[in-house]
């Protein structure tokens, strides 16, 4: 036995600089793989196909024919099948692995000056039971959503969002796209979540929240017209009921420039709560629409 551990080592391939590189590769695509999959909600179906592969091996190592032809001729099929099914989850995880993770939209100054900006307009918005939709851009384009609008290519202030949303200007049905420290456009259409949980739980307005999120790694916040809570959507997922410093907290965290303490961050929130995803909490009317 003492013998035998020498040999089998003398006979592993050596690892050079080729080698290690290619298993960091694999290892970052495995892993990116498994987070998307982690994401999405499909373990399950991992386990699945995970078991029909192990099926299909087993099956040619016992000489059982038809299985192994049936499933050989599955399999391809499975792939196309995967590719249509989760698409959303494949295109958010490319842009994920093609962000930068080094940079940010914003520098330190002015990611203080936007977030302040849409924090004082958000809670006057919550405290007046206005409802908004905000969308904030970061690495991938949300040109095809603002040009569902009306073009503005005007600084952001305060001033300016807390008017778009009045009920009765004409611009304040859709949402306002953000980029960096510009409005974009305002009265945008965006897409709703498809996703069943959402159609119950949540209006119109929140559902195109997390539409807007599930499509692209934008930052959604919304404002009920109905109880005046503020929400904020990433990634597919959305945080009901939330409070103007948990919101401040937040943004900070996801861009990567956290507000200092000292920042004026108002604390305006008719909800007083925040969850996540409580329906007794925070669930929407059919009243609460874009």
């Amino acid at each position: 036995m003492a013998l035998l551990l020498p040999s089998l080592l003398t006979r592993l391939p050596q690892l050079n600089l080729i080698a290690a590189i290619e298993i960091l590769v694999l290892a970052f695509v495995i892993y990116q793989i498994l987070y998307m999959v982690k994401a999405a909600g499909s373990i399950p179906l991992l386990l699945w196909i995970t078991l029909l592969a192990a099926l299909y091996y087993g099956s040619e190592f016992a000489g059982f024919e038809t299985v192994q032809w049936l499933l050989g001729n599955l399999f391809p099929y499975l792939v196309f099948a995967m590719i249509v099914l989760f698409q959303t989850e494949i295109r958010r995880g490319l842009a994920r692995i093609g962000r930068n993770p080094f940079g940010s939209p914003y520098s330190s100054f002015e990611a203080r000056q936007v977030f302040e900006e849409i924090l004082l307009a958000v809670s006057r918005l919550a405290s007046q039971k206005t409802g908004a939709l905000i969308v904030l851009e970061r690495d991938t384009s949300l040109r095809t959503y603002s040009e569902s609008g009306i073009p503005l290519q005007a600084r952001l202030s305060y001033d300016l969002l807390v008017t778009i949303f009045q009920p009765r200007t004409p611009l304040h049905d859709g949402a306002v796209i953000l980029r960096k420290d510009k409005i974009v456009a305002a009265a945008c259409f965006l897409p709703l979540s498809v996703n069943p949980i959402w159609g119950t739980q949540l209006g119109t307005r929140h559902r195109a929240a997390v539409g807007i999120t599930e499509e692209t790694d934008a930052v959604a916040i919304t404002v009920s017209e109905e109880t005046g809570f503020i929400s904020l959507a990433v990634s597919g997922s959305i945080e009901l009921g939330i409070s103007a410093e948990r919101l401040a907290e937040r943004l900070g965290e996801i861009f990567g420039h956290p507000l200092p303490p000292a920042a004026p961050v108002p604390a305006r929130n008719p909800a007083g709560e925040e969850s996540q995803l409580d329906p007794a909490a925070g669930r929407m009317t059919s009243r609460d629409r874009l």
